[in-house]
C-alpha cells in the first residue's frame, strides 16, 4: 500500500473490519515448582576483567544499596533515578535496587550532555548513578546528586556541578540499618522509565509497571529454556531488551551472564571461547559478517559451546512500549519458518484488519503492556494507545494462517543506523525541513544556503551525506512519502 493511500492514524477500527485476534501461546502461570534453583554460583561476569558476582552476593548487594537509597539519600516511592553507564556487572545490582521502591531510567552513554539534560528535565530526576568518565555529562544540566559506580571520586571531585553523594562499593558493603523499611509498591506502580522514539521519532519516556516486569520475567521462567545456560550479553543494557533480559530475566533462571562492556566482534568471539557461552544475541549484519569470515573465526576461536544444544537461530519482534515482548520463537520447529519473527509471545493479543499476506499495522495488547508515556507526553500516549488499550506499533505486518508474524514495512518516522533509532525529521537554521533516508540527508532549499552542522548530536545521529531536493514529496495530509524519497536518494539523475 502506498504512503499516500494510508490512513493518517493507521489504526484499524475494530467495528468496521474483521479483526483477527491471535493469542496462541499459553499465558504464564507460576507455581511453586518455578522457584528458581540456583544451580550456578555465578550470576554475572565482566568479560574484559573477569570480575564476577555470585547470586548470593547479588541479593545482598541489592538490599544494601536499596537501604542506602531509602535511609541515606532519601529516595522515596515514585522518585526517578538515572543510570548512565556502559555495560557492567553493577547495572543489574543498581537497577534492581532502585526498583525496590523507586523508578529507574537509563540513557545511552553516547548521548550528548544536551540530550541527557532533556531527559533529566522530562523525568524529574532525583539522583544519578554513573561512572567518573561520564559524570561531566550530567553536570552540564541542572545540579544532580551523583553516586559513582567506580571507586575514583578524585577524578570528578574538582569538576563544577558534580555533587558526589556516594560510592557504589561503599553502599554494597554497608550493613543495613536494622529492620528493612521501604515504601510499599503495587504492581500498577511505575518501575521503569525507558526512552523510546515511538512512532513519531521524538524521544519519550515509556512508563513500565512492576506488573509489566513480572509478566516479562514469568515468560522466561515457564518457557522451555535449557538449564545451566551461559548467556553472553552483546547488547546495551540501557536498552529495554538488554535490561529486561540480561539484568532481570536471566537472574530468575539462575543462569550466568557474561557482559561485554561494549560490542566488538573479536572481543565477543574471545568471550565465547574463554567463558564457554552457550547463547548469543546478534544483529543480522554481525551474523552475516561471521559467516563471511567463518574460516578465520573457526581457526582462531573455539565456539563449540554454542553447539551445546545444537545451532538454533531464533528471531523475534518487540518494542520498548511492549516491554521487550511481542513475537518470538521458542522451539526448533518454529525457527524453520523463515522470514518470520515467530508466534505472538505468551499473554499477547494482536488486532489486525487484514488476513494472511497483507500488510497492516499490528495493534498489540498484552499482559505485559498497560504502558503509557510520561506525563509530559500525554498527547503521544493518546496517539499510540487507544481507549481499549491497543498499542499502535508503527510497523506494517501480517500474520499467516498458522499465526506467524511477518514484518513488511514501517509507518513510523524512523530509520535504523547501526541498530540505533534515528528520527527522520529534523530542522536546521537554513532549511525549511530535513528528511533522512538511508543515512543521507535530503534538505529542501538551495545548495548555497549552507549545511546545518549538528555539533550537539550524538555520533550515530550526525549527517553523513547531503542532497538538496525541492519540494520534499508529501501526501495531501502532509505526510512525507518515504518510498518516493528512497527513489530520489537512489537515482543519481535526480540528486
Amino acid at each position: 500500500m502506498a504512503d499516500s493511500e494510508r490512513s493518517s492514524t493507521s489504526l484499524i477500527d475494530p467495528q468496521s473490519v474483521n479483526v483477527t485476534h491471535c493469542h496462541l501461546r499459553q499465558t504464564p502461570r507460576l507455581t511453586s515448582q518455578h522457584s528458581c534453583p540456583r544451580k550456578l554460583t555465578t550470576g554475572f561476569i565482566e568479560a574484559a576483567t573477569g570480575n564476577r558476582i555470585s547470586f548470593s552476593d547479588i541479593w545482598s548487594a541489592v538490599y544494601r544499596v536499596a537501604d542506602c537509597l531509602h535511609h541515606d539519600l532519601g529516595i522515596r516511592r515514585g522518585d526517578v533515578v538515572l543510570v548512565l553507564s556502559p555495560n557492567s556487572i553493577s547495572i543489574p545490582v543498581v537497577c534492581l535496587s532502585i526498583t525496590l521502591g523507586a523508578v529507574v531510567t537509563t540513557v545511552n552513554p553516547l548521548n550528548t550532555a544536551v540530550e541527557i539534560a532533556k531527559q533529566i528535565v522530562d523525568s524529574n530526576l532525583k539522583l544519578a548513578f554513573t561512572t567518573p568518565e561520564l559524570a561531566h555529562k550530567i553536570a552540564a544540566s541542572t545540579p544532580i546528586s551523583v553516586v559513582l559506580t567506580e571507586d575514583d571520586e578524585e577524578r570528578v571531585g574538582s569538576k563544577t556541578g558534580i555533587r558526589v553523594v556516594g560510592i557504589l562499593s561503599e553502599m554494597v558493603n554497608k550493613e543495613q540499618s536494622g529492620r528493612r523499611v521501604r515504601d510499599r509498591v503495587d504492581q500498577d506502580d511505575t518501575a521503569m522509565l525507558l526512552c523510546s522514539s515511538g512512532t513519531t521519532g521524538r524521544s519519550k519516556g515509556v512508563m513500565s509497571s512492576h506488573g509489566n516486569l513480572i509478566a516479562h520475567v514469568a515468560r522466561f521462567i515457564v518457557e522451555p529454556f535449557e538449564p545451566d545456560q551461559i548467556f553472553l550479553c552483546t547488547v546495551p543494557m540501557f536498552h529495554t531488551f538488554g535490561l529486561l533480559n540480561y539484568a532481570m530475566a536471566t537472574v530468575s533462571l539462575g543462569s550466568t551472564v557474561v557482559i561485554l562492556r561494549r560490542f566488538e566482534l573479536n572481543e565477543m568471539l574471545d568471550a565465547v571461547d574463554k567463558y564457554r557461552a552457550t547463547s548469543l544475541v546478534l544483529a543480522p549484519p554481525v551474523l552475516v559478517a561471521m559467516i563471511n569470515d567463518s574460516d578465520r573465526i573457526k581457526a582462531k576461536y573455539n565456539l563449540s559451546s554454542l553447539n551445546r544444544w545444537g545451532p538454533v537461530e531464533q528471531r523475534g519482534y518487540a518494542l520498548t512500549e511492549s516491554n521487550s515482548s511481542g513475537a518470538s520463537m521458542d522451539s526448533v520447529e518454529e525457527t524453520r519458518r523463515y522470514g518470520t519473527a515467530g508466534l505472538l509471545s505468551s499473554g499477547e493479543d494482536c488486532g489486525s484488519g487484514y488476513g494472511s499476506g497483507h500488510g497492516s499495522e499490528p495493534n498489540g495488547r498484552a499482559l505485559a503492556q498497560r504502558t503509557r508515556y510520561n506525563k509530559r507526553n500525554e498527547e503521544a500516549t493518546k496517539e499510540t494507545i487507544d481507549s481499549e488499550g491497543w498499542l499502535k506499533t508503527g510497523d506494517l505486518c501480517y500474520i499467516d494462517e498458522d499465526g506467524f508474524l511477518f514484518t513488511v514495512d514501517r509507518l513510523k518516522e524512523l530509520i535504523k543506523y547501526k541498530a540505533y533509532q534515528v528520527s527522520k525529521q529534523r530542522s536546521g537554521p537554513n532549511s525549511d525541513g530535513v528528511r533522512c533516508e538511508e543515512n543521507r540527508e535530503l534538505l529542501i532549499g538551495k545548495a548555497d544556503n549552507g549545511v546545518y552542522s549538528e555539533t550537539s548530536s550524538t555520533p550515530y545521529k550526525k549527517i553523513r551525506n547531503v542532497a538538496f531536493v525541492s519540494p520534499i514529496p508529501k501526501n495531501p495530509s502532509g505526510k512525507i512519502l518515504r518510498k518516493d524519497l528512497i527513489k530520489l536518494a537512489t537515482s543519481s539523475s535526480k540528486l
